[in-house]
């Protein structure tokens, strides 16, 4: 497990490589607690934000069982009117939940720089 420390260099890495970066969190899915995090506004609660997406993959995981399907999740994407949202599973137990400005940025780019930036996280 990444030290706190190593978390906010992480995200710090993440949000100099991503135009529209809005916020990242490292989340534990089984409590819902926010592990480190890293905003660029005020605005966005990104400890509900967290909180909330970690029962959201909770749901897919029942979903993946119930469909008795025999793989891992690796990420869940979604794209509002003027964000992307990407979650990134990092362990079993864990992932990110980043933010994004869809004006500024696209897929490609959040899952390339998210990619890349997993390993130190995990």
């Amino acid at each position: 497990m990444a030290s706190e420390k190593q978390i906010v260099d992480a995200f710090d890495k993440v949000a100099s490589e991503i135009p529209g970066f809005i916020a990242a969190s490292l989340v534990d899915m089984d409590s819902g607690m926010t592990l480190g995090s890293k905003s660029n506004r005020a605005d966005f609660d990104l400890t509900a934000a967290s909180a909330y997406n970690s029962e959201l993959v909770k749901q897919k995981m029942k979903i993946m069982k119930t469909l008795n399907l025999k793989t891992t999740l690796e990420d869940i994407v979604m794209t509002l009117g003027d964000q992307i949202h990407l979650i990134k599973m990092i362990t079993p137990a864990t992932f990110v939940y980043l933010a994004a400005d869809r004006a500024s940025t696209n897929l490609a780019i959040v899952r390339t720089v998210v990619n890349k930036h997993a390993g130190a996280l995990g």
